[in-house]
């Protein structure tokens, strides 16, 4: 898409409503959102009829495992998928790449893997572990989005969790750069493998219970009240903690949380014997459990849905035996996050408002975009989505655009086609297609990145 042009709908999704409108698209931004009848004679206008024009998904939880662990996934597979999904900005986790993006030096091995190879714009977060406090400012100069930590083992040795002591010591630096620590919440004195037999979903649920993000959630609120820095949960899959959170954010805490797809689609009751695909950590709960947080969301006590996307190899999933103890745990879902919420959000009544404010809006906010990503305002980023919401389809092994097939979405019916997605302007999808040649760019938090040279 080149020059001022112009997409219209009789389904917009703005900042006032769901409405009939024009958007105006002029070098790569939104010039405007016009009652169709306003649109200055001359402009070429694309009628889209009843298709939803909404902003562009912002995803900011994935795994894009490159440099050193490509074969898991990678950016241009990653981000192929992403667009596919609706997704048209991703922020990339510190992990599970090697080397973690833990120093300022691991970052720039990470945008260089990176530049020139992404379909979508893309940003990156930083790592909190034992002993790099003195790393932070330079990663925050270089264009980190905030920083994540871990409260128990992450999975991989390269990023070691934190202590309370690790966190005292790194929280202030983040409050001072006005960056948000964002959390894996899970901790315990008690680690440990799942038990009995292995093959059964139920030995992994009852090894990784909910008290374990309980306890890590309040004491994460104490050092929040304490450093006065923002905090962020991620993947939030207890339902129990919601009213500790509640709590804090009553207090005027900067203090918020998100949860993912699988967590509102699925269900352990639900989960077969050996079904590895479905492992992940935190675990996916049970169906009560999935209805508080579908709660959550609608009471404003979860902020917002991102993919989590962590895939890896097919054989680190040990299909063969079907053995969670033995399986990584992660989800791979870019490509297909917006339509699985979509399918639980209509069946409980919610409405295209929400799905932006929840995939698009807040996670927009929390990396510091609120107004340039996630939202159809005039000076933002033409960040555009066309998609059918009444659509449906059954996701196939051979659609799938992630590096690997594999993902529990597949065979499964899900609402919500992806028509076209744009970014900044460019059609980097149409229905089936991605394009040809990457558009995507690093974007970091306006205000406290001082790229170097």
């Amino acid at each position: 898409m080149s020059g001022e042009q112009v997409l219209r709908s009789k389904r917009v999704v703005t900042a006032s409503g769901v409405r009939e409108a024009a958007v105006v698209i002029r070098e790569g931004r939104v010039a405007a959102v016009l009652a169709p009848a306003d649109v200055p004679a001359g402009l070429p206008v694309e009628d889209l009829g009843d298709k939803v024009l909404m902003p562009g998904v912002v995803d900011c939880h994935a795994h894009i495992n490159e440099p050193g662990r490509t074969e898991w996934e990678g950016f241009e597979t990653a981000t192929r998928a992403a667009a596919a999904g609706g997704i048209t900005t991703v922020v990339d986790m510190p992990l599970n790449s090697i080397p973690a993006t833990t120093t300022r030096e691991a970052l720039s091995q990470k945008a260089a893997a990176a530049e020139g190879r992404c379909a979508i714009d893309y940003g990156f977060w930083g790592g909190v572990i034992p002993g790099n406090a003195g790393e932070l400012d330079a990663m925050v100069d270089a264009g980190v989005t905030g920083f994540k930590c871990f409260l128990i083992h992450s999975g991989v040795d390269e990023f070691p969790h934190v202590t309370r002591e690790d966190l005292a010591r790194a929280m202030p630096i983040l409050a001072r750069r006005g960056v948000p620590l964002i959390v894996h919440a899970e901790m315990t004195p008690d680690e440990r493998p799942p038990q009995g037999d292995t093959r059964t979903y139920r030995s992994y649920l009852e090894s990784r219970p909910r008290r374990w993000e309980d306890d890590a959630i309040r004491m994460m609120i104490e050092l929040c009240r304490e450093h006065r820095g923002r905090v962020h949960i991620v993947h939030l899959s207890s339902s129990d903690a919601l009213p500790d959170i509640a709590a804090a954010r009553r207090e005027g805490l900067p203090f918020g949380a998100e949860t993912c797809p699988h967590y509102l689609t699925f269900d352990a009751e639900h989960i077969p014997d050996g079904a590895t695909w479905l492992k992940c950590a935190p675990p996916i709960r049970e169906a009560e459990n999935r209805e508080k947080l579908w709660a959550g969301l609608a009471r404003g006590e979860i902020d917002m849905v991102v993919s989590d996307h962590s895939p890896c190899t097919p054989g680190l999933k040990h299909l063969d035996r079907g053995d969670f103890a033995a399986a990584w745990g992660g989800i791979a879902s870019l490509q297909f996050s917006l339509p699985a919420v979509w399918t639980g959000m209509r069946e409980r009544g919610h409405g295209l408002e929400s799905l932006v404010r929840w995939m698009c809006q807040n996670p927009a906010r929390l990396i510091g975009l609120e107004g340039v990503k996630g939202s159809l305002v005039p000076g933002a980023d033409a960040d555009l989505l066309v998609f059918d919401p009444e659509a449906s389809f059954t996701p196939e092994p051979s659609q799938v655009l992630h590096r690997h097939s594999l993902t529990p979405y597949a065979g499964r019916s899900l609402t919500g086609v992806v028509e076209r997605t744009y970014v900044r302007g460019q059609r980097v999808y149409t229905r089936g297609e991605p394009a040809p040649s990457p558009v995507g760019r690093w974007v970091r938090r306006p205000g406290t990145a001082r790229p170097v040279a």
